[in-house]
């Protein structure tokens, strides 16, 4: 059996392949691709593998995005730590899921329902983008206050004040309008599935930025585009070409 693991954390790429390696040798792991845009290159210049591992949060944003830039021609365990409803929708399209981190039971299971799938020629992609739909369609995640420790205290910060969110040097810190800068120990994927999408968007590796913090774009090189806020940022927001068409789609619903 051929697979590849889309995954964006080294060690939990590399444990899943060592784990598929102990319960069945002869799987070939063809490919660890980390990010959306890799992801969509694979998809698009190789033959399809008979199931990927797809990590639903990505550095670059969500996995699904690839459904919408590609074909994606082959069943997909899911490995997330999305909510019960996610969970429901997976069970009831008939595409299993895996909860982080992934353990050998879970994961023999998910194989083992993976071989009683209907044999590959009868796979229907529509299928995986109809269950993408369905989960996006009904997302409800959103907090309204982090608590950001200060000495011997845990201070409320309204998820309004925040302009942008920026992670360097395994820092992050939460930046808000009025120029106040809070560091928290949480990386950047932590705290985006604790965000309302519709208000917040996964820019990049290093950054998440509020929709209202928003000034303007510019067009970049390589059809890339350049996003300007109203506050003042540590270095240039750049969308990736490959992202430009879901930012736009994002700002503009």
């Amino acid at each position: 059996m051929k697979t590849i693991i889309i995954e964006d954390e080294e060690i939990a790429a590399q444990t899943l392949q060592d784990l598929l390696q102990k319960i069945d040798p002869s799987i070939d792991v063809l490919a660890v691709l980390p990010s959306i845009e890799e992801s969509v290159e694979w998809f698009s210049l190789n033959t399809p593998p008979d199931l990927a591992f797809m990590d639903i949060h990505l550095a670059d944003g969500s996995s699904f995005a690839i459904f919408e830039k590609t074909t994606v021609a082959c069943p997909v365990i899911f490995t997330t730590a999305y909510d019960e409803y996610a969970l429901k929708a997976f069970e009831v399209k008939s595409i299993d899921y895996l909860l982080k981190p992934v353990e050998r039971k879970a994961l023999e299971r998910a194989l083992s329902k993976f071989r009683d799938f209907s044999p590959k020629p009868q796979f229907d992609p529509g299928m995986l983008t109809e269950l993408v739909a369905s989960v996006k369609a009904n997302m409800t995640r959103g907090k309204s206050n982090f608590l950001i420790p200060h000495k011997d205290k845990l201070i409320p910060l309204s998820i309004s004040k925040i302009a942008f969110i920026y992670s360097e040097n395994k820092m992050t810190g939460i930046h808000t309008f009025d120029g106040e800068k809070h560091h928290i120990d949480a990386s950047l994927d932590e705290l985006y599935k604790q965000l309302d999408a519709d208000n917040f968007f996964r820019a990049n590796r290093q950054y998440i930025i509020a929709r209202k913090a928003i000034k303007d774009m510019s067009q970049w090189f390589g059809s890339k585009l350049s996003v300007n806020l109203t506050v003042a940022v540590p270095e240039k927001i750049i969308i990736t070409k490959l992202r430009v068409s879901e930012f736009k789609e994002w700002f503009t619903m």
